[in-house]
């Protein structure tokens, strides 16, 4: 959570965004600090360098709300952006939200702060600030800022690297499959679509012990894994057989394209230690390939059948 000796809020003015703005700090509670000023000031620990993203999530792009709860959106939308500060395996020191609310969803705010709060607790982290205005379609942008001594990037992959995988994968894409065929989704795996986890705390111990290079599989397994190859300017190896899927996932391919993820695919110069990362985390850690030279290009095989790189999540494909 955040220092407790943070700053306090300042003065609001009248208005109906400042009331929107008091509803939300009276569910954030001590999550939130210093708000009310232009600006949030953060003291960054000597030697580290700051880690910077924003995420946003638009109604019927990113979500549905006949699939999902006020409260499920908020988290979910917030957790997506502290995923890309731990693919960077950073600490996070806190998050900026601004929310374009729907003058007709304004009883919703509450409930939407909720999830936003679940996620802070969940990352041990609070608000710093943002905006709230009403807008034609709900949507929440999240800014999240962290610190690294030594950031995890997509550009640090050389031939020869083991590939290793975080969680089980394919439970979002089975639930939104299910949600589109007018069936409701096998519970684990809408719980995967709806209440996603960012591997802060997984992938400061695969930074510690090794990763070379990392992203998170927000657009799916393999649509990422050509984009950290990409990034690092090699090739890869990738057998789809050993990926980890979740259960009552119909097939290995389907993981492989399933976005919304949040897991983590990471290199590392030396095999890392499976069984400890399991132990810790109660989560599997899976080697699935290796980074090649760049003139091999990108390779999915299933064992030592060579399949097409299964399609991946498009953010402006709709």
């Amino acid at each position: 959570m955040t220092d407790r000796g943070t700053p306090r809020h300042l003065p609001l003015g009248p208005g109906q965004e400042f009331d929107a703005i008091r509803e939300l700090l009276a569910h954030w509670g001590n999550r939130a600090a210093g708000i009310g000023d232009d600006a949030a000031i953060l003291h960054v620990p000597r030697g580290d360098a700051l880690v910077v993203s924003v995420d946003t999530a638009i109604d019927e792009q990113h979500f549905r709300r006949d699939w999902l709860t006020a409260r499920e959106i908020g988290y979910r939308a917030v957790t997506a952006a502290l995923s890309d500060i731990a693919a960077m395996a950073a600490r996070p020191l806190g998050t900026l939200v601004a929310l374009a609310l729907p003058n007709e969803q304004r009883t919703s705010l509450g409930d939407l702060a909720d999830g936003v709060g679940d996620a802070l607790d969940a990352a041990e982290t609070g608000i710093l600030g943002g905006n709230v205005s009403s807008g034609g379609q709900l949507s929440l942008t999240t800014t999240v800022l962290g610190t690294a001594f030594a950031p995890l990037r997509r550009d640090g992959l050389c031939p020869g690297d083991l590939l290793y995988v975080t969680g089980r994968l394919g439970g979002p894409g089975a639930a939104v499959a299910a949600w589109q065929r007018g069936s409701e989704p096998q519970p684990e795996h809408r719980v995967r679509f709806a209440h996603p986890t960012a591997r802060l705390r997984p992938a400061r111990w695969l930074a510690d012990r090794g990763a070379t290079a990392a992203i998170d599989i927000s657009d799916g397994f393999a649509a990422d894994a050509e984009h950290l190859a990409l990034a690092s300017g090699v090739g890869i190896d990738v057998d789809l057989a050993l990926l980890p899927v979740l259960a009552g996932v119909a097939d290995v391919l389907e993981a492989a394209a399933s976005g919304e993820e949040y897991e983590l695919l990471v290199g590392a110069r030396v095999g890392l230690d499976t069984a400890d990362f399991e132990r810790t985390f109660d989560l599997p850690l899976t080697a699935v390939g290796r980074a090649t030279v760049l003139d091999d290009g990108i390779l999915f095989r299933r064992g030592n059948e060579r399949v097409a790189k299964p399609s991946g999540y498009d953010h402006l494909s709709r």
